[in-house]
């Protein structure tokens, strides 16, 4: 399949790894992957701290840059969830029936990595290795919005050489929320300690998840507590080979 690559602006600013481990596993996998390089943003945090009007020039573009696409894969379920929640009801109060058409026509093709994986393509192997004590957090907008259910932990257990430990509170918010964590400070700083713990309980050596946005504010905590427990991106671990090194 060809299928097209958006980053997002998250993981290509901080988490670069992310996007490349796409490409080895799919490219593994037998696919082609484009990316375009007009792409930059979805229009996720515009949107949710009320510049609405500044998101909707990203949606139009991202209509553009991937309308040809066969398949848009897309390593952050929260941008994923912008796009079907929003970008239909955006494009209609901006008055433009091809804008609206095109977003119509492309949002049954675009998909959430692990969402293309086990869903689009059907699969739970996909020939990863990754010697590693783990476990995972759903994020909320993979859980509730994408309703991508037991697909990533399917995709973990098929891993060779993982150890995998289900996460206490599995459905429970890390806390993060994008600006909520700083509007919000104690509240989210609460929330962080609940999940934060619980990883501790696991003895894992890694957190990983769909979400770099999450990863990220959990491995603050972390590091903070010279915990030595590691965050990774699930893809990165799929992306993971027998006799590749570290």
């Amino acid at each position: 399949m060809r299928t097209s690559l958006f980053i997002t602006c998250y993981n290509d600013t901080l988490f670069p790894g992310t996007g490349k481990a796409v490409v080895r596993v799919l490219e593994r996998l037998g696919h082609t992957v484009e990316f375009p390089r007009g792409q930059t943003c979805c229009g996720q945090m515009h949107y949710n701290t009320g510049y609405q009007a500044e998101a909707a020039p990203l949606l139009e573009r991202f209509v553009t840059q991937f309308q040809d696409a066969e398949a848009v894969v897309i390593p952050s379920s929260s941008c994923v969830a912008m796009m079907r929640d929003h970008y239909p009801k955006m494009a209609a109060r901006m008055g433009k029936p091809d804008l609206v058409t095109g977003v119509e026509r492309l949002l049954p093709r675009v998909f959430e990595f692990s969402e293309f994986l086990t869903k689009r393509l059907g699969l739970e192997d996909v020939g990863a290795y990754y010697p590693r004590r783990v476990t995972y957090h759903a994020s909320c907008h993979g859980l509730r919005n994408l309703s991508l259910g037991d697909g990533p932990m399917r995709l973990l257990k098929a891993v060779r050489g993982i150890e995998l430990v289900e996460l206490a509170g599995l459905a429970e918010c890390c806390g993060f929320g994008g600006t909520f964590a700083v509007k919000n400070a104690d509240v989210s700083g609460a929330m962080l300690a609940e999940k934060t713990a619980a990883v501790l309980d696991t003895k894992a050596e890694v957190c990983t998840a769909c979400d770099n946005s999450c990863l990220m504010h959990i491995q603050g905590a972390l590091h903070r507590q010279k915990t030595g427990v590691k965050t990774l991106h699930l893809a990165e671990i799929l992306a993971g080979e027998e006799g590749a090194g570290s």
